[in-house]
C-alpha cells in the first residue's frame, strides 16, 4: 500500500509542469498582439542605435521576437501531496498484522516454555534412569554375594598320618553351604632354596589331570585326601647325595603343589567351575619332618 504515494507524487508533478507550458503559449500570442492589432504587422529592421544598444547588451533579436534561449524560465514548486486517508481495508489488514504479530510472540513464549519442561522432564528421567541402574547393579550384587555365601568353598588342610610314621595328608575340606564335587586335581613337587626361587606363577600345563576314578560329591562339612606325603617320599626326590646333603642341611626345601578343580551344582552352568590352589612346605629334619601351608600368595588363592 506504501507504493502508491511516490506514484501519485509523479503524477501531480507531471501535470503542474504541462499546465505551466501551456501558459506560457498566451503570453507570447498577447505580446504579439500589442505590437501589430489583428493584422500580422511587417517586420521591421531595428535601428542603429537599438541594434548597437543589443550588440554592447549582448541580446540578440529574432525577427522582433526574443529568441529562444531568452525565453523566461519557470520554476514550479510541487507542493507536498495531501495524506491519503485510512481506509477500512487498511485497518483490517493492519490489525490482522497486529493480531499475527501478538500470536507469534505468544507461540514462542510457549514453545520456550515447552522446550525447558521437556528439558527439566528429561533431566528427571535420566536421573531416574541412572538410580534404576543404580539399584539393579546393587541388587546384582546382593545376589552375587548371596550366590557366593551360599556356593562350595573347598579349604586345604595338613593332617599327620595315623599310619605312616613321619607322614602326612593333604586334605580338602568343604567349608560352604552347598555341595561340591570334585573334577581334577593337580600337583607337583618342587625343590628350591626358598619360596622367592619359585616359579612366580603354577604352572600345570605339563601336568595331566588326574581327575577321580569316582565322582567325588564333598557335602558341607566333608574332607577328601588330595595328596599323602612322607619321609620316605622326600628321600626318594633327590637324584644325587649332594642334593640329599642339602635337604639336610635345609640349603634347599621341598614344595609340594597344586590345584583341585571342583564343579558348583546350584550356581548357573557359566559360574560352576571353581578352584582352590595350595602349597606346602616339607621341613625335613633327621629324626622328625613336618608339613606346613606355605608358598606365595599366587599358589594360595581360590576361585
Amino acid at each position: 500500500m506504501w507504493y502508491i504515494f511516490p506514484m501519485l507524487l509523479k503524477g501531480v508533478a507531471f501535470a503542474v509542469l504541462v499546465a505551466a507550458l501551456q501558459l506560457s503559449a498566451p503570453v507570447s500570442g498577447q505580446a504579439s498582439g500589442k505590437s501589430g492589432g489583428n493584422r500580422p504587422s511587417q517586420p521591421q529592421l531595428p535601428a542603429a542605435s537599438d541594434a548597437h544598444k543589443s550588440a554592447e547588451s549582448g541580446n540578440r533579436d529574432c525577427n522582433g521576437f526574443p529568441c529562444d534561449d531568452q525565453q523566461p524560465r519557470f520554476v514550479v514548486n510541487v507542493p507536498n501531496p495531501p495524506p491519503s486517508p485510512w481506509l477500512l481495508r487498511d485497518q483490517i489488514s493492519w490489525g490482522a498484522e497486529l493480531v499475527l504479530v501478538v500470536f507469534g510472540y505468544v507461540g514462542i513464549t510457549l514453545a520456550l516454555s515447552t522446550l525447558k519442561k521437556i528439558e527439566r522432564q528429561t533431566r528427571i528421567a535420566e536421573a531416574l534412569v541412572q538410580a534404576a541402574a543404580d539399584s539393579a547393579k546393587a541388587a546384582l550384587l546382593h545376589a552375587q554375594a548371596v550366590v557366593d555365601s551360599e556356593r562350595p568353598w573347598l579349604v586345604i588342610t595338613v593332617e599327620p598320618s595315623l599310619n605312616i610314621k613321619n607322614g602326612f595328608t593333604i586334605l580338602a575340606t568343604n567349608r560352604g553351604r552347598t555341595p561340591a564335587r570334585i573334577i581334577a586335581n593337580l600337583e607337583r613337587t618342587t625343590i628350591a632354596p626358598d619360596e622367592a626361587h619359585l616359579p612366580e606363577t603354577p604352572s600345570y600345563e605339563d601336568v595331566a589331570p588326574g581327575a577321580p576314578l569316582v565322582p567325588i560329591i564333598l557335602l558341607t562339612g566333608e574332607s577328601t585326601a588330595l595328596k599323602s606325603f612322607s619321609r620316605d617320599d622326600a628321600v626318594g626326590l633327590p637324584k644325587i647325595p649332594e642334593e640329599l646333603r642339602r635337604l639336610d642341611t635345609w640349603e634347599d626345601k621341598i614344595f609340594i603343589h597344586g590345584r583341585v578343580t571342583y564343579r558348583d551344582l546350584i550356581a548357573p552352568p557359566e559360574q560352576q567351575i571353581h578352584s582352590t590352589d595350595w602349597c606346602c612346605w616339607y621341613i625335613h629334619g633327621r629324626q622328625k619332618s613336618g608339613l606346613v601351608i606355605a608358598g606365595p600368595p599366587q599358589y594360595n588363592q581360590h576361585t
